[in-house]
């Protein structure tokens, strides 16, 4: 079996490490891995499947090494230098930066979703938001047998979602420290504030919620609107999603659709008191989607609540599917 070269940009970071620790526990058909990472942390010592590793920095030439695939996971302003830099060398990017996200020829992929665009890549694939992730998740089924009219979306995002600073200040501002990475302590808050603020009122983070689930479905004129708040949780993203569609439905049936997709938990027996968790998503690759019930505000509507790990699924998961989805299919076409 034909063997394949792995490099992983931001290697130290959040997500960079978790993906290390999924790719440790699988067996891909890499031969070779390379970690790399800003100057700041090179030099950083890994062991990575039995074996240590030193963290490179990330340069011009990193990629003259002939690599198949790279998973990036490093800010927008390096993937934006670099990832070019890589594809023109033969390198399949996976980016988990927005950088890409909404080029209109850079496919954008959650693989339980659209597998399929990745095939047509131009040596780029953009890795969704997290929290755009895991909605789309269980919203493909429902647009593909009900057709979606509208979503709304009100989210409470994980302190890991800004990375090692929000789990910093998630830690100090409980202290009673001053935060460094929100404008308001996030320890006791709920704040409607994620990312900038635009002319329009809504936050960037609404706007790529709304701006990629029509990319990703296909669906560009597909009416949504979001409010996307941080919480005072460290890991996993919940989302109350609330869709009207254009048919008629019984709730029966979208459970029983939900519950035997691929990449989803169906968590819902209110009765017991069982609906998604984010202690029961952490450390899960699966999205969990529970409370389903009708909008009885509205002739064809429901609400669902979705769970999802946001460093896994929502992020290092999710790049990781889509390189092993592409090797799978070179595999085949040999």
């Amino acid at each position: 079996m034909k063997q394949f070269k792995l490099a992983i940009a931001g290697a130290t970071g959040v997500v960079g490490r978790k993906a290390l620790e999924i790719l440790e526990s699988m067996e891909l058909p890499i031969s070779e891995y390379a970690f790399f990472s800003s100057k700041k942390s090179a030099g950083t010592k890994i062991i990575f499947k039995g074996k240590e590793y030193t963290v490179r920095e990330l340069k011009d030439d990193s990629f003259d090494e002939g690599f198949d695939y790279a998973i990036f996971s490093a800010g927008g302003d390096t993937s934006k230098h670099f990832s070019p830099i890589a594809a023109s060398k033969g390198c399949i990017v996976v980016d988990n930066s927005s950088a890409f996200r909404m080029d209109e020829n850079v496919p954008l992929v959650v693989p339980e979703v659209n597998i399929e665009d990745a095939y047509e890549n131009k040596g780029i694939i953009a890795n969704p938001n997290c929290s755009t992730i895991q909605a789309v998740v269980p919203l493909k089924p429902l647009d593909d047998k009900y057709k979606i009219k509208r979503i709304v979306y009100s989210t409470y995002q994980a302190v890991s979602g800004a990375g090692k600073d929000g789990i910093s200040d998630f830690e100090n501002t409980a202290k009673g420290l001053p935060p460094t990475k929100f404008p308001y302590p996030i320890y006791n808050n709920c704040l409607p504030h994620i990312d900038v603020f635009l002319d329009n009122g809504y936050t960037k983070e609404e706007m790529k919620m709304i701006n990629e689930t029509r990319k990703i479905l296909h669906r560009p004129d597909l009416k949504i609107t979001a409010t996307t708040v941080r919480v005072p949780v460290l890991n996993s993203h919940s989302e109350s999603i609330n869709v009207e569609f254009e048919n008629d439905f019984d709730i029966e049936d979208i459970k029983n659709l939900l519950k035997n997709y691929p990449g989803i938990i169906l968590y819902d027996d209110v009765k017991n008191n069982i609906y998604p968790l984010a202690t029961i998503a952490n450390g899960h690759d699966e999205v969990y989607v529970g409370r389903i019930r009708r909008d009885e505000s509205v002739k064809y509507g429901i609400n669902m609540w979705v769970v999802a790990d946001n460093i896994r699924k929502g992020a290092a998961s999710n790049a990781i599917q889509i390189v092993e989805a592409l090797i799978n299919k070179r595999l085949e076409e040999k």
